[in-house]
């Protein structure tokens, strides 16, 4: 299996900033693409960030500019700034990765259990 082990989340005033990092362990033979996703209460969830091995990211609108998605391949890890942080941004944060246990496998998604983070004065 591949386990993802999300850190980083917490509170944190209106524009302030949180560093997240989610590394991936177990029977990895290679990912595809990393990122980050998120749900706010009542809301479904929605993507926020993803980075490929290539380093090619896609962010949402709703972040672009204030969020920075990176990568360390070597560490199966990726990690998302946050900065100039609004009220809407209040949501569990969830890493997701595309990989492969095996070669013969095929991709699948794994998720972490999520990380809360909230803005708040």
């Amino acid at each position: 299996q591949v386990k993802l082990v999300e850190s980083g989340g917490g509170l944190v005033q209106p524009g302030g900033s949180l560093r997240l990092s989610c590394s991936a362990s177990g029977s990895i033979f290679s990912i595809k693409s990393m990122g980050w996703y998120r749900q706010a209460p009542g809301k479904e969830r929605e993507l926020v960030a993803t980075i490929t091995s290539g380093g090619s990211t896609n962010l949402a609108d709703s972040v672009k500019g204030r969020f920075t998605i990176s990568r360390d391949n070597a560490k199966n890890t990726v990690y998302l700034q946050m900065n100039s942080l609004k009220p809407e941004d209040t949501a569990v944060y969830y890493c997701n990765a595309m990989a492969m246990r095996y070669w013969y496998d095929s991709w699948y998604d794994y998720w972490g259990q999520g990380t809360q983070v909230t803005v708040s004065s």
